[in-house]
């Protein structure tokens, strides 16, 4: 069974930096695409960013191109979500989401995936 566990999550002020870490387990992480979703307080889930299986192909959603960067390091079955100049709209749960044989297409789609982690919080203050 794939389990995901999330961390890296914290409170950190506007125009600072975290990097949330997903941690595989189950499977052959390399043949799985993961993904990062949010949901912030009051709002509906939304898709941050993906990268795909083995060869790694990203996408990131328009509202943190240019400031988050994801990579996964298949030696220690692990994504990471390095996000930059932080903004407190970026507040929200962030949860990782893994799945197999997700195309290209889908990566933003969250029923692409079939693994969710519990999250974790980001806060960021003005």
């Amino acid at each position: 069974q794939v389990q995901l566990v999330e961390s890296g999550g914290g409170s950190v002020q506007a125009g600072g930096s975290l990097r949330l870490s997903c941690a595989f387990s189950g499977s052959t992480f390399r043949t799985y695409s993961v993904a990062w979703f949010r949901q912030g307080p009051g709002k509906d889930r939304e898709f941050v960013s993906a990268i795909k299986r083995a060869g790694g192909a990203t996408s990131y959603s328009d509202t943190v191109k240019g400031r988050f960067t994801v990579s996964r390091d298949n030696g220690a079955n692990t994504v990471y979500l390095q996000m930059t100049s932080l903004k407190p709209e970026d507040t929200a749960v962030y949860y990782c989401a893994a799945g197999a044989g997700v195309i290209t297409s889908s990566l933003r789609n969250a029923r692409a995936y079939d693994y969710w982690g519990q999250g974790t919080q980001v806060t960021v203050s003005s």
